[in-house]
């Protein structure tokens, strides 16, 4: 193949990693305005000068700005100015970077009219608490449920207001079984008893509430089963509580009971079996069922995964009893303790269940010999969609002679990790260049090492991702650049 007349098969895709590769010179960077088939990326670049901003903010294009409000090397004079754009996307977008956005940019936007501009900045921890407080009195209920959930942390006044909003939504947002951010706040106490009494906000107020044995059991029969999962989290829960909740039509509520310190293991083993007994056989719900019966089932489907998933503190704590526990998530949550014996690491690094060896070699990757750390990835298949972390983490490393010699192995993983090598020979990387697994071409691609002809047959690559890769590779040389740029008409 003549590499000089190489025609990408995805131009679309190839422009889009030209557009962010960091060698394109500024004369190129500014015929990259003209590109109307991406979604503008040369407006993220780290490098724009002022000169160039203005050019961009010239051409008045919705993708250009848009992509150009995310940049977080945007000087605060243009982010003031997008801030009064008509187009409400763009100035949401500022407000999604609005980690160094400047405080008079902000000011203008708290009161946008565009709920979606309003929205991002109650989920922003970079709102300045004085004009975030502002938005617990939004006219729009989504925005202050939204603030609800996001602000964990807020003062207690804004809490206060949350919590007693006139909108169910809002309360129940405000005291809530799930936030999106930690710490989870507690209601002042003085509102608990209302919170309680709310059945919007009995699931969120248990865990927070002083309880009698009395109260306890009256609220283990609550027709919600969010409460009752609640009530087999609480600290005070009498054993005969207990043993009623284990065994409750609702299998959301047993996985609370299997997570408890105090549950016999025998208890414990039972809700186990029956977990992933009737979770296998529930029935679908019928066409003309009510939204609540539909997210019981959902829950009960979940059930048998929540078993494999839980993370438990109190294990973590004190690790060593749970190491060889017969349940997955004791085993991982043991891995998740450091200090731990070598003997202790070394057995969890061994796990049958890849989730436990993932989480053990994420908590002591010093601990990880090479052999080990080969045998961890070498097996590493995805299998659970809750490892899905592992596959961009590079937790694990290998010396150059162990990345050299992935190169040629049989698994194409690995032959992935050969590139690492800031150092690969030419050889190995053109060798790389012609595999036929997408995920090895593409880790290749914009190696320092890929010879010039190799980088640009992987232009023309059938893979998107591959082609993009190249095209971003700051090892294209500048002729072949200038060639890019002609094909697309610019």
């Amino acid at each position: 193949m003549d590499t000089d007349s190489v025609t990408p098969v995805h131009l679309d895709t190839v422009m889009n990693g030209l557009a962010t590769n960091p060698a394109l010179p500024p004369s190129m960077v500014r015929r990259m305005f003209g590109w109307r088939r991406g979604w503008g990326q040369v407006a993220r670049r780290p490098d724009l000068t002022e000169d160039i901003v203005a050019e961009i903010v010239a051409t008045d294009d919705h993708w250009l700005l848009h992509s150009l409000a995310l940049n977080d090397r945007l000087p605060d004079r243009f982010r003031i100015r997008l801030a009064a754009h008509r187009d409400e996307g763009v100035r949401a977008a500022l407000v999604m970077c609005a980690e160094t956005a400047p405080r008079e940019m902000l000011e203008q936007l708290i009161d946008d009219p565009d709920p979606h501009v309003r929205e991002y900045l109650a989920r922003s921890a970079h709102t300045p608490p004085g004009l975030r407080a502002r938005l617990a009195s939004d006219p729009d209920p989504k925005i202050r449920a939204v603030l609800a959930r996001h602000w964990t942390q807020a003062p207690e006044a804004v809490r206060r207001v949350l919590l007693t909003d006139p909108e169910a939504t809002v309360r129940a947002a405000a005291c809530s079984t799930y936030f999106a951010h930690g710490p989870h706040p507690t209601p002042p106490s003085d509102l608990l008893p209302a919170l309680l009494a709310d059945p919007v906000t009995r699931a969120g107020a248990v865990i927070h509430s002083v309880l009698d044995e009395d109260t306890l059991q009256r609220l283990a029969g609550d027709p919600n089963s969010e409460v009752r999962a609640q009530v087999a989290r609480h600290p005070d829960l009498p054993p005969s509580v207990r043993a009623v909740l284990a065994v409750d039509p609702a299998l959301n509520v047993r996985v609370k009971v299997f997570a408890r310190p105090d549950t016999s293991e025998h208890e414990r083993a039972q809700i186990h079996t029956s977990v992933h007994e009737l979770s296998r056989s529930i029935p679908d719900p019928s066409d003309d069922a009510d939204d609540e019966t539909v997210e019981q089932w959902m829950r009960n489907c979940f059930a048998a995964t929540e078993l494999r998933i839980l993370r438990l503190p109190w294990v973590t704590a004190d690790p060593l009893p749970h190491i060889d526990s017969p349940y997955v998530s004791f085993r991982v949550s043991a891995a998740a303790a450091e200090d731990l014996p070598a003997d202790a690491v070394a057995r969890l690094l061994d796990d049958e269940e890849e989730i436990v060896r993932l989480t053990m070699a994420h908590t002591a990757p010093h601990l990880v010999a090479p052999e080990t750390a080969e045998d961890i990835e070498r097996r590493y298949r995805r299998r659970d969609k809750f490892t899905f972390w592992w596959d961009k983490a590079e937790v694990l490393t290998f010396s150059p002679e162990t990345l050299r010699r992935f190169a040629t192995d049989p698994e194409p993983r690995l032959r992935s990790f050969a590139p690492r090598d800031p150092d690969l020979p030419p050889a190995l990387a053109e060798q790389l260049a012609r595999d036929p697994e997408e995920q090895v071409r593409r880790a290749v691609a914009p190696h320092r090492s890929l010879p010039v002809p190799s980088l640009l047959r992987l232009l023309a690559d059938p893979s998107e991702h591959v082609a993009e890769a190249a095209g971003a590779s700051p090892f294209l040389p500048v002729e072949h650049m200038e060639r890019l740029l002609t094909l697309a008409g610019l």
